[in-house]
């Protein structure tokens, strides 16, 4: 069976092009900023639930978290950002 010299090199051509598309979309998503773990907390913002004063809980990505905060006393109901995870406890700042 002989195989057309276009057929063969339009097969060839789309192999390459499958090749390309793949370790584009794989370098791709290496490239991306983590979003999901602890370590995508980090810069988040979070609810304080229970008055830090220091130590309190917060809601954040919708879970509650024990949180030190950094210096001052935060309200219920007020905006924190996540500097730190440490196991499971955050360590947070008053929202400016």
């Amino acid at each position: 069976m002989i195989i057309s010299g276009w057929l063969l090199a339009l097969i060839i051509i789309i192999v390459i092009a499958f090749i390309v598309l793949v370790v584009w979309l794989t370098l791709r998503t290496y490239r991306q900023k983590v979003s999901a773990g602890r370590e995508g907390l980090v810069g988040r913002i979070a609810v304080v639930k229970t008055a830090l004063e220091p130590t309190g809980v917060v809601l954040a990505e919708g879970e509650r978290w024990t949180a030190t905060l950094d210096k001052g006393r935060a309200e219920p109901e007020e905006e924190v950002i996540i500097t730190k995870v440490a196991g499971l406890k955050l360590y947070v700042t008053r929202k400016e």
